[in-house]
């Protein structure tokens, strides 16, 4: 097996492609330069504290660690997935939709994977089982974040006609349905039109690095067809779980829309 180890000079040569589009974004008066630069000493940081991190924990081989660091990746994820949101619920509510569709939906599945198609090791082995729900968080996550803030728009906007079904003695279900309808469709469209574009617009990134690496490509097909799968499965029963506690949280016992649950527009 050919595998191909990346130097420091590697890194800066691929680095200073950032600084190009810094200089782009100062030419053209986009102000980007600084989030692009925060984001990327950002992303260095974190990476490399995540090597070391994983680099311990494939040493220690121990459950209890591998479901801490599980629920701290879960953690960090809704914090982002609350981030993304244009207008969020008020208080725990804000976080906690996102945040327990997301435990639910990344940790079952990973978990799933990790007893079955990887029998043959422990479930808590943090080399197969973190990597995988990374992948899986991650995807979720972003569908998760565009359901939740499609729902809320799609609530805010249609207010009126909401209202009108539930005066005229809907459930609220009944009255919300066209509206989660439309929030689940918005977060499964990216995961949808990404397993759409692979092989034949993109090779993604894990097939790409293990073929790199000198893996078989067939073979590296099979695990990325096994990630796809995962995380199709994963993304959907996030999002219907965060779309189902969203759409109840914008209702009362008395089936009355309670659009002052929702906290102020972010962004103008």
């Amino acid at each position: 097996m050919n595998f191909i180890t990346l130097d420091y000079v590697d890194l800066s040569l691929a680095a200073a492609l950032l600084i190009v589009n810094a200089g782009l974004s100062i030419v053209f008066r986009l102000g980007l330069e600084r989030r692009l630069l925060i984001a990327a000493v950002r992303m260095v940081v974190q990476l490399t504290l995540v090597g070391l991190v994983l680099k311990a924990l494939f040493a220690a081989a121990s459950p209890w660690l591998t479901t801490l660091a599980a629920l701290m990746m879960v953690a960090f994820a809704g914090r982002e997935a609350m981030a993304r949101q244009d207008r969020g619920f008020t208080g725990y509510w804000a976080y906690g939709i996102g945040t327990s569709a997301m435990c639910a939906a990344a940790l079952l599945v990973t978990l799933f994977a990790v007893t079955t198609q990887f029998e043959t090791r422990p479930w808590y082995d943090a080399r197969y089982a973190l990597p995988l729900l990374g992948m899986i968080l991650g995807n979720t996550m972003n569908g998760v974040s565009l359901a939740l803030d499609r729902l809320v728009a799609e609530a805010h906007g249609g207010r009126v006609a909401i209202e009108a079904r539930l005066a005229l003695g809907a459930e609220a279900g009944i009255a919300l349905e066209e509206a989660t309808r439309t929030a689940i469709r918005a977060g499964m469209i990216p995961t949808i039109n990404a397993m759409s574009a692979t092989g034949l617009v993109a090779l993604p990134g894990m097939m790409t690095g293990q073929i790199l690496a000198g893996v078989d490509p067939v073979e590296a097909v099979k695990y990325q067809l096994l990630v796809m799968f995962l995380i199709g499965g994963g993304t959907a029963l996030g999002v219907f779980a965060a779309v189902m506690m969203g759409a109840r949280r914008l209702t009362d016992s008395r089936h009355r829309l309670r659009l002052d649950r929702l906290s102020a527009q972010r962004r103008q």
